[in-house]
């Protein structure tokens, strides 16, 4: 297989849950733009500074026959692997997690020696996703959403629950012990 590609991986999986996670298709990108605007307010998302066009990065998406119920975006530079944006359309049936395994099993082969996000003080659901999935709350970047703003204005003032959004939270997994 080439670099970007990737051979679909199975999900675990209940009776009730008949998806599979696959890689992204050139024919997925309108969908993905579209759940991107909605979900996201743009296909532009902020981390670190950084401007991403999240509908033209490598991903997953975890499908039922041609439902796409999932979409993970993530960056791969310099041996560490970026999550971007990750969505499950149905909360609970473990589409996010499998999502998340999938890019973790990328990064690996890659050779990418961390896997990290940033997500805003206000996602206390993203928060307690990543880090029951092994994430660790590494960094607090304080008022870091005024810069990023700027750059993508969409950003709301307030977030979940009406919290205040301001700040990033950085989380990390280490994929690859330390010699």
């Amino acid at each position: 297989m080439t670099p970007g590609h990737t051979r679909p991986i199975q999900a675990e999986r209940s009776a009730s849950n008949h998806w599979r996670i696959r890689a992204l298709l050139p024919g997925d990108r309108s969908w993905v733009e579209a759940l991107l605007i909605e979900h996201w307010g743009s296909p532009l998302v902020v981390s670190r500074g950084r401007l991403h066009d999240a509908a033209t990065l490598p991903g997953f998406v975890a499908a039922h026959g041609s439902a796409l119920l999932g979409l993970i975006t993530y960056r791969l530079a310099d041996r560490l692997c970026e999550v971007v944006t990750l969505n499950s359309l149905e909360p609970g049936r473990g589409i996010g997690t499998a999502l998340l395994a999938a890019v973790r099993d990328q990064a690996r082969r890659a050779g990418a020696e961390r896997l990290w996000l940033i997500t805003t003080n206000d996602n206390l659901t993203a928060l307690a996703f990543y880090q029951k999935r092994g994430l660790v709350l590494v960094r607090l970047h304080a008022d870091a959403i005024a810069e990023s703003r700027r750059m993508k204005p969409e950003i709301p003032l307030f977030g979940n629950n009406g919290i205040p959004i301001r700040d990033e939270l950085e989380l990390e997994e280490i994929l690859v012990p330390k010699s």
